[in-house]
């Protein structure tokens, strides 16, 4: 058996099947901020 056999080698986007955008950073961010001017909304009436 060669080596390359045992311990194969995936890169992490042949892993997942596909690419990571980090998309869920921006969804996170954008909704801390409106969660944050929400907040101040209902505390400043």
């Amino acid at each position: 058996m060669d080596m390359a056999e045992e311990n194969p080698h995936i890169s992490t986007e042949d892993a997942r099947a596909g690419s990571t955008p980090h998309i869920v950073r921006y969804v996170l961010g954008i909704s801390l901020a409106l969660v944050v001017i929400a907040m101040l909304l209902v505390l400043w009436r």
